[in-house]
């Protein structure tokens, strides 16, 4: 269908005008078939299910000029990662905002309000995000018109599943008249979850790129359309081998493998190979990106340095353990087509969108926590295989899944390449995250008491697909544990949170670690800074480091060593293994703030960048909602504390670089080469001039230019 001839189905002049000025001229079946269905006649909602790259966005993106154009309200686009809404945002501010359409992003801070969306027409949310501005009671929420929930099949995600569902849940009870459009890949039970979202299902199985899956075995690989394709042996390394005669016939490679040592072993087998393929031009590009890569750190790491020595020829690794920085620069030069080979983590594909000739799925075992190696699901293979096939490059893309033997080869065809994908079952019937939300329901005001809860919840997904009795009894334990634990109260026959319930539903943390922090607090004698450090470890929010055979007998050491100190309640039954990894991520963030070199941090602890960035993150936000709770049981003197040591933590720094790194654009490094250099306070960077800081190592004259622009208005001294 011509995009013109949408005027015949509700498209209107401007519609049809934003939607060419794109580029696009037809629609694609998938959204051919919403059009029809009465996507632009103001229809109910819609779930549309099909492969990647069939369009879906668009049916969204119709539904959402449809609304602006009419002035009716704002359009909320939910995705599962921060990487795809800054994508998303970048992608449609390209596309739209020179229709006057305001857009915006909000994914950081989980206790602001963000009143400045209000401005906005289209705002693209975390879906976590979104769960915090609702629980804070954002005014503007009443003014969304539209909600888009991509992977939405992301229901059934143990960890992500249960906010998305609360979050619709709460939009659909809150706005009345909302629509919403659910963008899902294909699934068996995309029926059930249109059932459940009141809304008319589309569902296709077109792709603009045909799909050949197939697997691997001895030199051959047999498609699920019947034709062979022999593979040269040109490596010791099967999946190099497999890259390699897709980027000789000018295509690209993705690899998935389910640990990040194998991804830098893969893209490191195949530097050679893929180097040799490479034009004059190709190489200078490279050679460009790959110093942008070591020069983007003041503290490059080895892993960043062996990153740009893949990149320099060719090849990435891609995973959690890199930063997001470095991770957002392979794949948009993977999308430039710079980058030929990418090899990632099987747990990163949710987060790709890197379209490809040749996809190569090595592992379908994954190790899962306290459960050992489980086959890998078959629908986040099925997400793995659609990346195959570049829309305006391939003319077809392959999946291929490696086997080791001709058993194997047998069991991936009949239940990988010719299975179906699991249903998607909710996760919301778990102890973590009802107590989460629960607390979340009644802090908010949307639930009073038993009956309004039990109503809020029979109408989840959850109470869909099991019935709403299911919930009854798991919610009775959970309202009786919140109770005891001082969080919400019984009121004129309802429930009321307390002050402190409240606060830490709005600081967006599991009630338990909340709890644990309290009994922490009040515990606390100490104004050593590593008992606090612990403290947070031991939450549920904090994703602590795993512990090695080779750390055991260090962490027992320090564990004596400070088992005095540590905010540990005396009648505390706790596992010495889990004891030892909340030290051992304790001890991490403790060698970050005594300024230890980012790469003796990464390499004694065994974790990449990217895991550091992280811990960093969350230790921030638990301090500071630790000196938050602090606050509310007027615990000064730890107030204090938590509030000097979440600084140090941001900065990663000891105390006495703390107004330096107040400065923008100065991190640990530079605040110290500064310190070192006589620049001990701001009062006395202000009394010098910018030539002389720029002698400064890691200053330069730039920097030094800004850096006096900061402190041009008088200030004390420090």
């Amino acid at each position: 269908m011509l995009v013109k001839n949408i005027s015949a189905y509700g498209g209107s002049e401007r519609l049809i005008e934003a939607l060419t000025s794109t580029g696009r001229k037809e629609l694609y079946p998938p959204q051919v078939l919403a059009v029809k269905a009465g996507l632009l006649q103001n229809r109910e909602s819609f779930v549309v299910a099909a492969p990647t790259a069939s369009g879906k966005t668009l049916v969204a993106e119709m539904a959402a000029l449809k609304l602006f154009f009419e002035g009716r309200g704002k359009t909320l686009y939910l995705v599962p990662l921060r990487a795809l809404a800054r994508e998303k945002y970048e992608d449609l501010s390209k596309k739209y905002q020179k229709n006057g359409i305001r857009m915006a992003q909000s994914t950081g801070d989980y206790d602001r309000a963000d009143p400045w969306l209000y401005h906005a027409d289209f705002i693209i949310s975390t879906n976590e995000k979104m769960d915090s501005l609702i629980r804070h009671h954002t005014p503007w929420l009443k003014d969304i018109g539209l909600v888009v929930a991509d992977e939405v099949h992301l229901l059934g995600d143990r960890s992500r599943g249960p906010t998305l569902e609360v979050v619709l849940t709460c939009l659909r009870g809150t706005n009345p008249g909302l629509r919403l459009i659910a963008l899902s890949a294909t699934i068996p039970n995309a029926t059930e979850i249109a059932e459940w979202l009141g809304a008319w299902l589309v569902e296709s199985d077109w792709r603009p790129v045909p799909l050949r899956e197939g697997v691997y075995c001895h030199d051959a690989i047999i498609f699920n359309d019947g034709t062979v394709t022999w593979v040269q042996r040109e490596s010791d390394v099967d999946v190099v081998d497999l890259a390699c005669q897709t980027i000789r016939d000018s295509g690209q490679a993705l690899v998935f493998v389910n640990t990040r040592k194998a991804t830098e072993t893969v893209a490191r087998k195949a530097l050679a190979f893929v180097a040799g393929a490479l034009s004059n031009q190709e190489k200078e590009s490279l050679k460009k990106l790959s110093e942008q890569i070591v020069k983007g750190s003041l503290e490059p790491t080895h892993v960043c340095k062996r990153l740009a020595e893949c990149v320099l020829n060719g090849v990435a690794f891609h995973h959690a353990g890199i930063t997001s920085s470095q991770r957002r620069l392979i794949e948009d030069s993977f999308r430039s087509h710079k980058i030929k080979l990418v090899a990632a983590t099987t747990t990163l594909a949710m987060g790709l969108n890197l379209p490809s000739r040749r996809v190569i799925i090595r592992d379908w075992l994954r190790y899962e926590s306290g459960m050992g190696m489980l086959p890998i699901p078959v629908i986040e293979i099925k997400q793995m295989s659609g990346r195959a096939g570049r829309p305006g490059f391939d003319k077809y893309g392959e999946a291929v899944i490696v086997a080791r033997n001709r058993t194997d080869e047998k069991h991936l065809f009949e239940n990988y390449i010719t299975g179906k994908p699991e249903n998607i079952n909710s996760q919301l019937a778990n102890q973590s995250a009802l107590r989460t939300h629960i607390l979340a329901s009644i802090a908010g005001g949307f639930a009073r008491n038993r009956i309004e809860l039990m109503d809020f919840l029979g109408k989840t997904f959850c109470a869909h697909q099991k019935g709403a009795d299911y919930l009854s009894s798991i919610t009775d334990d959970v309202l009786s544990f919140l109770e005891t634990e001082e969080m919400i109260v019984s009121h004129d026959g309802g429930f009321m949170a307390t002050r402190f319930g409240r606060r830490v539903s709005e600081l967006y943390i599991d009630p338990l670690t909340g709890l644990i922090i309290r009994d922490a607090l009040h515990q606390s004698k100490e104004k050593e800074v590593f008992p606090f450090l612990h403290m947070i470890a031991r939450t549920p929010d904090m994703r602590v480091l795993s512990l090695k055979k080779t750390d055991f007998e260090e962490m027992l050491n320090i564990f004596h060593a400070h088992a005095d100190r540590l905010l540990i309640p005396d009648e505390e039954k706790y596992p010495l293994e889990d004891t030892l990894s909340e030290l051992k991520t304790a001890c991490a963030l403790m060698k970050w703030i005594e300024e230890t070199p980012e790469d003796r941090i990464v390499g004694h602890f065994g974790i990449g960048p990217g895991d550091l960035r992280t811990l960093v993150e969350l230790s921030e936000w638990l301090l500071y909602s630790a000196g938050e709770i602090a606050r509310i049981f007027r615990l000064k003197e730890a107030e204090k504390i938590l509030f000097l040591l979440r600084t140090r933590v941001l900065y990663g720094v000891k105390e006495e670089l703390l107004p330096l790194v107040a400065l923008r654009g100065i991190g640990r490094v530079r605040a110290r080469n500064l310190f070192k250099s006589g620049y001990m306070s701001l009062k006395d960077v202000q009394e010098t001039t910018a030539e002389e800081l720029a002698k400064i190592p890691t200053i330069g004259k730039a920097i030094a230019e800004d850096i006096k622009s900061q402190v041009q208005s008088p200030v004390d001294a420090q």
